[in-house]
């Protein structure tokens, strides 16, 4: 099974009245939430670890998560409100206003987080998760607690407003990245990491050598790259269509990569540090096809595996 490890909350998404005025539409979301949904619907073992509210809110992305099958057994429930993101589109694009004081998933704790069972193959961490306190410190013990017999794969969709104290942050994404096997960033990501004057491919193979197995790195409409150690590169491209938005693109593409690793029995610490160009190559075009689906249509509404 693969457990995703992180923020799950709700999108306040504006639609208009027939009043004439805009108002907002409670919709499931967050990134790994996002990932673990895609996951789901591709049929892929899936778990969510999370702090959940026992608020109407907290409910919502509970039902929501149960009828993408996924598993939450390992979710961790309290009074805590849920956390809210009002969010704004600009021609497709969007940019978000947070809510997440005292959050049932800010507020996890390193003491919370429940005992894995052998099951539990892989665990995926991202998103705000990985900058909002205490919680991102609970998420990194997580991490180093099973990263020996575990693949752990990390995108941390840098939100730079998100980062109260970026030392802390720069220092703790820096020990998540020594126990990744996997790490995914965008091109803006990438250039956040490392502000240096090198080329995208010489960014990754820096990051290469702080531990992980494979980087990836995307670009938006341009594609993908994985770069792999020893100088191997494996370009695919984005599919063309008519986007209706972008939100939980990257989310339902890093689905897709796990998922087709995952059906070739290559999501293993031992099977990601051997990982050939053409397994790489199957897995980028595959999380570029599932993404595609989800830009077509409005929202983070990821496929199921019957509409491929």
């Amino acid at each position: 099974m693969i457990l995703c490890c992180g923020e799950a909350l709700i999108d306040m998404i504006p639609e208009a009245t027939n009043l004439g005025q805009e108002g907002f539409v409670p919709h499931c979301g967050g990134a790994v939430f996002n990932t673990a949904i895609a996951l789901g619907r591709l049929g892929v073992r899936t778990g969510m670890l999370t702090g959940l509210s026992n608020d109407m809110f907290g409910r919502q992305l509970t039902d929501a998560l149960a009828a993408s099958h996924v598993d939450t057994r390992l979710v961790i429930n309290s009074d805590r409100p849920t956390t809210l993101a009002f969010v704004k589109l600009v021609g497709g694009h969007a940019s978000y206003t947070f809510y997440d004081e005292n959050s049932a998933g800010r507020m996890l704790a390193d003491s919370d987080m429940p005992p894995l069972g052998d099951d539990v193959s892989a665990l995926y961490f991202g998103g705000i998760s990985l900058a909002c306190e205490p919680g991102a410190e609970a998420y990194l013990a997580l991490a180093k607690r099973h990263a020996r017999e575990r693949a752990v794969i990390v995108d941390p969709n840098i939100r730079a407003g998100f980062i109260a104290d970026e030392a802390r942050y720069r220092a703790r994404l820096e020990a998540l990245i020594a126990h990744t096997d996997v790490l995914k960033v965008s091109d803006e990501d990438l250039n956040w990491i490392l502000g240096t004057p090198l080329s995208l491919a010489q960014k990754a193979e820096a990051l290469l050598q702080k531990g992980p197995a494979l980087v990836i790195v995307t670009r938006g409409g341009e594609g993908a790259t994985g770069y792999l150690r020893g100088g191997v590169a494996v370009d695919v491209p984005a599919q063309r269509v008519q986007i209706a938005d972008t939100v939980g693109a990257g989310d339902t593409f890093n689905a897709g990569v796990m998922a087709k690793l995952s059906e070739k029995g290559l999501l293993s610490k031992e099977k990601l540090a051997a990982l050939g160009p053409d397994e790489l190559r199957e897995a980028l075009s595959f999380g570029a096809k599932v993404a595609a689906v989800t830009v077509s249509r409005a929202g983070a509404n990821p496929p199921w595996a019957d509409e491929l």
